[in-house]
């Protein structure tokens, strides 16, 4: 491992904003589970996640955009996640945080009913048919992130790649959920969708080489049926 991923897991370490009780097997009763609002935010405003959050960009802009809204990114990619922490600290945005885990792992983290949407931007489309499972948008995430959410969140996925787009399409319809909006060129079709106001670093570099970003949003069906 690099000196400088070294120093960027130590200096997570000391970060107010940052939580990663045990990496593998996080305790149950994690001591903001459910309690977000109250032990750590100290507001009642609505709670968002970003899962696969990487660096954090998405995250904090969110953060930076919204202030009347809490923004929690979910990686377990520490290293990675250590630029998003440092960026918020540094620049006082006291609505974002990050909870270094894997995504099995997040009703460890928040209680049920404790979230009121989900942001899942360019996640690892994992191509081969074998790994449609490890897929964010698969019945079984979609399983993990049910008893979480409030009646009414709303989950947004965007990405570049073609594949995972038109799967979670077909994931949506099969599974009956309620599908609100989709485009498969979304800065054409739709640019005053909130998905345009954020970009990462690697969205614009897509963009110049060329690339349509693709954006869907739906509810799942359980929380629709109440």
């Amino acid at each position: 491992m690099s000196k400088k991923k070294l120093q960027h897991f130590a200096e997570n370490e000391t970060f107010a904003n940052f939580f990663q009780p045990s990496i593998i097997t996080p305790q149950p009763e994690f001591r903001n589970k459910g309690c977000w609002n109250d032990i750590y935010f100290r507001n009642s405003n609505p709670i968002y996640l970003e899962l696969g959050c990487g660096k954090g960009e998405y995250t904090v802009g969110l953060g930076r955009k919204y202030s009347n809204r809490n923004y929690i990114g979910v990686d377990i990619k520490g290293a990675r996640m250590w630029r998003g922490a440092k960026t918020a600290l540094e620049e006082q945005i006291n609505n974002v945080a990050f909870v270094r885990t894997q995504i099995g792992f997040l009703w460890n983290f928040f209680g049920p009913k404790e979230i009121s949407g989900i942001w899942i931007t360019f996640p690892d489309p994992h191509p081969a048919l074998s790994e449609r499972n490890k897929r964010l948008t698969s019945p079984r995430f979609l399983g993990y992130y049910r008893p979480l959410l409030k009646d009414d969140a709303v989950i947004h996925l965007k990405t570049d790649d073609e594949g995972l787009y038109r799967y979670t399409l077909e994931i949506i319809e099969e599974e009956g959920h309620q599908l609100l909006f989709s485009t498969d060129d979304l800065y054409m079709n739709a640019p005053q969708e909130e998905a345009c106001s954020i970009q990462t670093f690697y969205e614009n570099r897509w963009l110049l080489e060329g690339k349509t970003i693709k954006y869907l949003r739906f509810t799942l069906k359980s929380l629709i049926n109440g």
